[in-house]
């Protein structure tokens, strides 16, 4: 798959457009057993308070496993995808929809709303508008309870819009139970056009954009595009399915198709299927010691309100914004529009415990890229050369584990071209590994000699701003790139020698 777009993309119609920001996934390398680079000095983590417990919904039937599969080694052991940026914005064709709400206009996040406009009842002879309008109102009265009923708790209440026992209301309780885990906070629909009719008989379809938020009221709001297929049952809208909106981005979330458990922490949200609940302490630990890293590669100096990681097993990895990631992936930040970006993490490639670089790499993306949904393929080596940075947090160049296949590399005729690193789809691995390799050494390299904040800088006007590094260097180094490019190769070559 090409690489999608250019960086220089407007911010306000970023979930707007079904852009693919890239197709190379941003791959990882192997790790050797038992590594974990120690802390910047400085940078050291500091114990977090005690995390809030995890809610674990109540589940009828037999009690949930307490552990899940454990992570298999694999030879090369960890591998990650970076950045596997694909705007999620496709509804998935499962039959599920989260606590949505087709209101004309909300007063505020607890789902009050000024509803319908006194639409008539239909009447024999009227045009079919009459109908149209006047069911419409039914679905947004409906749903206006369904809003209030998601972030009040009554889960009742919440399935009172599909009929009881049905798959639909099995699938709404398995939602209601997730968002509720996630700590929703706000819920705000828009209605996207009217009802329209569909082929089967008294079937309709609404259209919702759905702005929320999870763990604070006031957040930059998340957005989902949502299609609902409803039923009119003598007068009364009973909500059956949902559509697959064509032409947006990959999906679905996590949140939509499987009950899922969280743990909320300082700066980080963590969430996992049930079966992997075990994990969730060791998670939410890491997960604020690598967001205290994160944060201070925040490109634009606001960090996100909370980073989400979720932490698939088997079949949620194959599932989750779309599955069909690389075989060596242990990870990856995925853009969800709005220049917002979820992590997600790969329990079948991670070795028990030890998360900790991993997510230093992951959350960095989500912080560098907080703004921005497209890159160049041209600028990889920057983009994933800040986050390996990060990820290394301070350790020394002789211990990152790439040296050897960045060797392989140049000794292989590399072109000792920067913007020429990125891997292919079916790259080998050590080619993985020696790419991510000269990222990390060509940023360490710019950050050694001119401090942290200016290589942030110059990442800013590259990456978020799409100025040519030519430019970006003088403004951000006073200094020529085309020297500054060829430092960077020759540090690349005396590391890996």
């Amino acid at each position: 798959m090409a690489a999608g777009g250019d960086t220089g993309q407007d911010r306000k119609n970023a979930t707007d457009q079904p852009a693919v920001v890239t197709a190379i996934p941003i791959s990882g390398y192997p790790l050797p057993g038992g590594y974990n680079p120690p802390a910047a000095e400085g940078h050291r983590p500091v114990p977090v308070g005690a995390p809030a417990a995890p809610y674990v919904p109540p589940s009828p039937g037999a009690t949930p496993p307490e552990a899940g599969p454990r992570s298999r080694r694999r030879p090369r052991l960890w591998r990650w995808t970076g950045l596997g940026m694909v705007l999620a914005l496709l509804c998935c064709g499962v039959p599920v929809v989260g606590g949505v709400v087709a209101l004309d206009r909300f007063v505020d996040g607890a789902g009050t709303a000024e509803v319908g406009s006194g639409a008539p009842s239909p009447k024999p002879g009227d045009p079919p508008s009459v109908e149209r309008d006047w069911l419409g109102e039914r679905v947004t009265e409906l749903l206006a309870r369904q809003a209030a009923a998601l972030l009040a708790g009554d889960e009742d209440a919440y399935l009172a819009v599909a009929e009881p026992n049905s798959p639909m209301a099995r699938d709404l309780r398995r939602q209601f139970r997730t968002l509720r885990a996630m700590r929703v906070t706000r819920w705000e629909p828009e209605m996207r056009g009217k009802l329209v009719r569909l082929p089967e008989p008294d079937e309709w379809r609404s259209d919702l954009r759905v702005h929320h938020c999870f763990v604070l009221p006031e957040c930059e709001p998340l957005e989902i595009s949502i299609g609902l297929r409803w039923r009119n049952v003598a007068g009364r809208m009973r909500l059956i399915g949902v559509d697959e909106p064509e032409g947006e981005g990959d999906r679905p979330r996590p949140w939509e198709v499987d009950e899922l458990v969280a743990s909320v922490g300082e700066r980080v949200l963590v969430v996992a299927p049930r079966a992997l609940r075990n994990r969730l302490p060791e998670l939410l630990r890491e997960g604020d010691r690598a967001a205290r890293v994160a944060d201070r590669y925040a490109a634009d100096g606001s960090p996100p309100d909370h980073y989400r990681i979720f932490y698939a097993g088997p079949n949620e990895w194959k599932r989750w914004y779309g599955g069909n990631r690389e075989e060596w992936t242990a990870g990856y930040a995925v853009s969800i529009g709005s220049g917002q970006y979820d992590v997600v993490l790969n329990s079948t490639s991670l070795r028990d415990g030890g998360y900790g670089e991993l997510l230093r790499h992951e959350l960095t993306h989500t912080a560098s890229l907080s703004g921005t949904s497209r890159t160049r393929d041209d600028v990889w080596w920057l983009v994933e050369g800040l986050a390996e940075n990060a990820a290394a947090a301070g350790g020394p160049v002789s211990r990152h584990v790439a040296l050897d296949d960045v060797r392989r590399l140049v000794d292989g005729g590399w072109s000792g071209e920067l913007g020429d690193v990125t891997p292919g789809a079916d790259a080998p691995d050590w080619r993985v590994s020696a790419s991510y390799g000269v990222g990390f050494l060509a940023v360490r390299h710019l950050t050694e000699r001119y401090g942290e904040a200016d290589v942030l800088r110059f990442f800013k006007l590259v990456v978020h701003d799409g100025r040519a590094e030519e430019e970006a260097a003088r403004e951000a180094f006073g200094a020529d790139w085309s020297t500054l490019h060829d430092e960077c190769v020759r540090y690349v070559r005396k590391a890996a020698s």
